[in-house]
Parts: C-alpha cells; sequence; structure tokens
C-alpha cells in the first residue's frame, strides 16, 4: 500500500514538474507605454497581446502616464522580473537612455516601438515617419495649398517623430518656401501632443495673423482636433485645410465631413503585429539584425546606426475613405457621421 502510495507521489509530482518545465518555456513580453492617452495604443497593445499570447508567451505592460520618470521606474521594475523582452514607446528619447542601458546590462532585449532613442543594440520599428511628413506635404501641395501663410503645430519637443515629420514636410514644401510662396506664420512644438495645447497655439496663431491663416500642417490627429476646434470657433474649419496622422476614428470622420484634409494612416494592427513577431523571435534567441524586415536606420539626431523595421503608411483623404472602411479599422457609419448625402463616395 506505501509503495503504491509513494509511486502515484512520484507520478504527480512528476506531472508538476513537467507542467512548471512547460510554463518555464514561455517566455515574458514587456511593453513600458509613455501614455495611453490617445486612442491608438489600446489597438497597438491588442495587436501585441494577440501574437505573444497565441506563441505561448506572457505580455505585461505599464504606463508612464506622461511622465520621464515614471517611465525610468517602471523599466526598473520590468527589469526586476526579469522579462525577456521590453519594448519601450518612450515619452522622452534622451532622458531614457541610462534605463536602455540597464536593460542592456541585464542581458534584455530592447525594441524602441513607434518612438525612436538612440541605441545601437535595441531594435527600432515604426512606421517611416519622415515619410509622413511627405506625405503630409504633398497632400497640402495636391489639394491647391502652393501659398499663404501656413501654420506649424508639432508635437512633443522631446519626441523624434516631431522632428522626423518636420523634416518630411519642410523636404516637400522647400520649393514652395524658399520662392517665398508659403510664410511661415506660425511654428510651434506641443507639449506631451495635447489636443488642447495645439488649440491653444492655434488660437494664438489666428490672433497673431488676423485669422489670415491659409493652411495647417498638424503633426497628428489628436492634435489636429484642438486645431479644427480653434478654427470651428473662428468659423473657418472647412475653409483651411488641416492635416494629421494615426487614422483616428474622430480624424477619418473630420475628412469625411471636409474639416481636416487628410489623415495619414499608420494601421497601427501591422505596426504590433510585427513588432510582437519580432519580440517573439528575440526572445527566442534570434539576432536582431536576422529578424524578418530588419534594415539599417541612422537618421536620427545622433546618427546613431540601428537595426530597424519601416513600415509604409497609407494618406486617406475623402477620395480613399473606403480604404480604413473595406480594412475593418472603422465602420461606414463612423466614418460617414453626419455627413451630407451624396457628397462623399464612400459613404454612399
Amino acid at each position: 500500500m506505501f509503495k503504491t502510495i509513494l509511486l502515484a507521489s512520484v507520478a504527480v509530482a512528476s506531472l508538476f514538474t513537467a507542467a512548471d518545465s512547460a510554463f518555464a518555456k514561455g517566455k515574458t513580453i514587456a511593453v513600458s507605454w509613455k501614455t495611453f492617452q490617445e486612442e491608438r495604443w489600446k489597438t497597438d497593445e491588442a495587436a501585441i497581446k494577440a501574437v505573444v499570447e497565441a506563441a505561448g508567451d506572457k505580455y505585461i505592460s505599464t504606463d508612464a502616464q506622461g511622465s520621464a520618470q515614471k517611465q525610468a521606474a517602471d523599466i526598473d521594475s520590468l527589469i526586476s522580473q526579469k522579462v525577456d523582452v521590453i519594448m519601450v514607446v518612450a515619452f522622452d528619447s534622451d532622458a531614457i537612455l541610462p534605463s536602455i542601458k540597464a536593460i542592456n546590462d541585464a542581458g534584455i532585449k530592447a525594441i524602441a516601438y513607434d518612438v525612436q532613442f538612440e541605441d545601437p543594440n535595441a531594435l527600432y520599428i515604426t512606421f517611416d515617419n519622415v515619410g509622413v511628413g511627405r506625405l503630409m506635404g504633398k497632400t497640402m501641395l495636391a489639394s491647391g495649398k502652393k501659398a499663404g501663410n501656413f501654420a506649424f503645430i508639432k508635437g512633443d519637443k522631446g519626441d523624434p517623430n516631431a522632428t522626423f515629420l518636420f523634416q518630411g514636410i519642410t523636404e516637400v514644401l522647400k520649393p514652395q518656401m524658399d520662392a517665398g510662396k508659403i510664410k511661415v506664420a506660425c511654428e510651434t512644438f506641443t507639449d506631451g501632443w495635447k489636443p488642447d495645447g495645439a488649440q491653444k497655439e492655434m488660437e494664438q496663431c489666428l490672433t497673431a495673423n488676423n485669422n489670415k491663416i491659409d493652411a495647417v500642417i498638424s503633426e497628428n490627429d489628436g492634435m489636429a482636433s484642438g486645431v479644427v476646434a480653434a478654427l470651428t470657433a473662428q468659423g473657418l474649419a472647412g475653409q483651411v485645410p488641416v492635416t494629421g496622422q494615426d487614422g483616428d476614428k474622430a480624424a477619418l470622420n473630420r475628412v469625411a465631413l471636409g474639416t481636416q484634409l487628410v489623415s495619414v494612416w499608420k494601421d497601427s494592427r501591422a505596426l504590433g503585429k510585427v513588432a510582437a513577431e519580432a519580440a517573439v523571435a528575440l526572445a527566442d534567441g534570434t539576432k536582431i539584425d536576422k529578424v524578418k524586415g530588419v534594415t539599417k536606420f541612422a537618421n536620427g539626431k545622433n546618427k546613431v546606426e540601428m537595426n530597424a523595421i519601416l513600415l509604409t503608411p497609407d494618406p486617406i483623404t475623402k477620395a480613399n475613405l473606403d480604404d480604413v472602411i473595406k480594412a475593418g479599422w472603422i465602420t461606414k457609419a463612423e466614418a460617414c457621421a453626419g455627413v451630407k448625402a451624396g457628397t462623399v463616395a464612400a459613404c454612399k
């Protein structure tokens, strides 16, 4: 009897050992988000979690809530949990560097997700943000706005994406600017890319120029909402074209309504999927330069060469609004809310 019980105990113990062993094989992929204030991050997270969990790995995350100090503390906590990969959406790309060094020193793989920090050991995954800026400039010129007073509402000064975008924007508009046809009526950075900050900047710009603004280059959709609110207060919404990016649902509706010219759509489902697949590969031991789709990127402030994956964005205007509807990014009802019948092809 004792022997039977002993054998049964050994068998049960073996099952637990096997289960523990199988569980131990799963890696942990962490994301340090800079803030969840923007609509798009929840979409990114859903795509990341789906890939990570399908691979049998564990997903965990932290939210820095727009604080460089909290993000540093968050990363320290993730390191102490001995995660395998940390994807970082940096709030401040310079302030984050000591934390990235700590990640490297701990033997953990780092991914710069959407926002670059310059570290040669990390993998940078984003959409081509200089290309996004070019698309904003090209769409504005294609709309017929090739001259006049332009307002430039840029993103956060501590975010390299704000500079990458402006680089692409000015690359396209430079000939018109050099010829004196496009004049810079105002140019501002916006703390935290906050819509209310952009609204105040736009209000000040309109006041300083007696409302004589011909076009607004806003670097994202959240800020574009603030810009359009300022224009609406002066009866100028729909008359002054406004750019944006991210494919926010409210922005796509503004495109349909005619109060926003373009939202450069960066399908964050695709970005999250690609980044999660890269994270899983890195956790499994794949070398960074061997990850699928990797190229070299050295276009940052300090020209540090990094391995990178750059996805291609899609500028959404009234003409191709159907792209996002057919892709299931937004419903027809959401995109076309309040649109006058017969004015937009995608809303018929």
